[in-house]
């Protein structure tokens, strides 16, 4: 037996490994992972098909050099044999005919795969989404015959109905419908704030109204985000009171309460104001359901009952039994 005969076969060339490296769009290009910065600066190979991926100036201010192409399933196989590491960054689409076509090699059996590894480069912060939300509604506002023209006063209507319609999900107990519901309610505030951004005297933007909601919350909570203590909800509650006393600086204990709510709401905010401000204020009287409402309502009021949802709720009780009734006749 020959010296060539007896020497062993040459061991097939490593497979290598590719990467797919994702990075959410919420998130500023550049930001992305520990981890992701380590593959991509030993990496053999980096790649993209978009030349106007957003990483791709921050990699080359970072020294990462990446070879503009968009390799078939085959090629980037190839280019990975010797033991190779070839990082991929998909486009904003994902490159989905990249990925059947690896996902088609790995099913035939006839190829020696490489080590296929999907790597987050950085992920979705709490509340990203609504920066999607916010994007719509800037196309939307452009480009929308009917939401171009939109004004504060034309939208009001659909912000008392969506609200409605947020507290009959909530007393129906639906789930889903909530849901759905309180992203109406989220739409209107988004859909005023885009409006508020185009006014040419007075603008504002939706960061301007998170911002200020967020320095009212910090500002009106001591307790959380200072040296202030509160132990029960009625702490809380009178806390809340004092600051915002302060901030408001009101000439009576009636500003700010909206005439235009639901009566027996508007007569339970207005106990409500006497009770907090310590104020003697007899009932007024006269003839007329109207006065026994309101005696009724500040009753409730001062029992902790919302009188609003307590007759909302014997209405529907009300509503249930004129089914039932109209069932059996019918």
């Amino acid at each position: 037996m020959t010296s060539e005969a007896s020497a062993p076969a040459p061991a097939p060339a490593a497979p290598g490994r590719i990467v797919l490296l994702t990075a959410s769009h919420r998130v500023a290009p550049g930001l992305l992972s520990w981890p992701a910065w380590q593959t991509l600066r030993a990496a053999d190979l980096v790649l993209c098909a978009d030349a106007g991926h957003p990483q791709l100036p921050y990699l080359r201010e970072a020294g990462v050099a990446v070879e503009h192409a968009a390799p078939t399933a085959q090629e980037l196989v190839d280019a990975c044999e010797g033991d190779r590491t070839v990082v991929v960054l998909p486009s904003g689409e994902g490159d989905q005919a990249l990925t059947d076509g690896l996902a088609r090699l790995a099913g035939s059996g006839r190829v020696q795969m490489p080590d296929l590894e999907l790597l987050p480069g950085s992920y979705d912060l709490p509340g990203a989404r609504l920066l999607d939300l916010v994007q719509v509604m800037d196309r939307i506002r452009l480009e929308c015959p009917w939401s171009s023209q939109q004004t504060h006063k034309g939208l009001a209507k659909y912000g008392i109905e969506e609200a409605y319609e947020l507290v009959e999900a909530i007393e129906d107990g639906d789930r889903e419908e909530l849901r759905e519901e309180l992203g109406d309610v989220l739409l209107q505030v988004v859909f005023h704030a885009r409006i508020a951004q185009d006014d040419p005297e007075e603008p504002f933007s939706i960061d301007d109204v998170a911002g200020t909601i967020v320095e009212k919350l910090i500002h009106r909570h001591p307790h959380v985000f200072g040296d202030d203590t509160a132990e029960t909800p009625e702490d809380v509650k009178a806390h809340w009171l004092r600051t915002k006393a302060i901030e408001k600086q009101r000439e009576s204990a009636t500003d700010g309460v909206p005439l235009g709510q639901p009566g027996l709401a508007l007569a339970a905010k207005l106990s409500s104001r006497v009770r907090h401000a310590d104020l003697d204020v007899p009932l007024p009287t006269g003839e007329g359901i109207g006065y026994e409402l309101l005696a009724m309502a500040v009753r409730a009021e001062e029992a902790g009952v919302d009188p609003e949802a307590a007759l909302r709720a014997a209405a529907r009780t009300y509503r249930d039994a004129i089914r039932s009734a109209e069932h059996h006749t019918g």
